[in-house]
């Protein structure tokens, strides 16, 4: 059984993209068993409270450097067995100490198709703006592995979605969640617990 820990920021809709897919039987063999949010008001920690998942708030300001911050994320996930960390809409910028101590085990999920309208600036609507302001006629998700780059990791899964006449960044987001980014985050993580994901040179091999 696949232990995972998810970080959230928000509302949590990847989060309960999850949380659907093991329920339906479509993710296999795997356990949340930890939610951690940089936001003590996300909805994401009511959403874990209503399936009784492990749920904390570990905020960044609350450290006096981001090493301690760092190493406090660490501890948690070490106590809680995690062996794969999710970043579900997580929107603060994870330090080398946790990536190394996780290394080709921190995947996370972008809305856009990587290489386009990613790395530092890109997150939330901003990318859905930049992608209707270049008049892009498709764009779609990217799960990919989580390095020092942003956004510059290893990619496990895209998934392309159609840009509409009229789109507004709330509709565009709104549609490649749902055709994308809540398909294809399950089924990474699905690939990871079965043991059929493998990077070689900063390319991942399905197998």
């Amino acid at each position: 059984m696949l232990k995972i820990g998810i970080l959230v920021s928000g509302g949590g809709t990847n989060f309960q993209a999850i949380i659907d897919a093991i329920s339906s039987g479509k993710l296999t063999d795997t356990e949340i068993v930890t939610v951690v949010s940089s936001n003590p008001n996300a909805y994401a920690l009511e959403r874990a409270k209503k399936h009784n998942i492990n749920a904390i708030c570990i905020r960044k300001k609350d450290y006096a450097t981001d090493v301690l911050y760092q190493q406090a994320l660490i501890d948690h996930m070490k106590e809680k067995e995690v062996e794969l960390v999710v970043m579900a809409g997580f929107m603060v910028v994870i330090g080398s100490l946790f990536i190394k101590e996780f290394e080709n085990k921190i995947i996370n999920i972008h809305p856009s198709l990587i290489p386009s309208f990613c790395g530092n600036g890109y997150y939330g609507l901003k990318v859905h703006e930049a992608a209707l302001k270049k008049g892009v006629k498709i764009t779609g998700a990217t799960v990919h592995f989580v390095t020092e780059e942003t956004d510059a990791g290893p990619i496990i899964m895209q998934k392309p979605v159609a840009v509409l006449e009229g789109d507004t960044p709330e509709q565009l987001q709104k549609r490649v969640m749902e055709q994308a980014e809540w398909d294809i985050l399950p089924n990474s993580i699905q690939l990871f617990a079965h043991h059929r994901l493998k990077v070689i040179e900063n390319h991942v091999k399905i197998c």
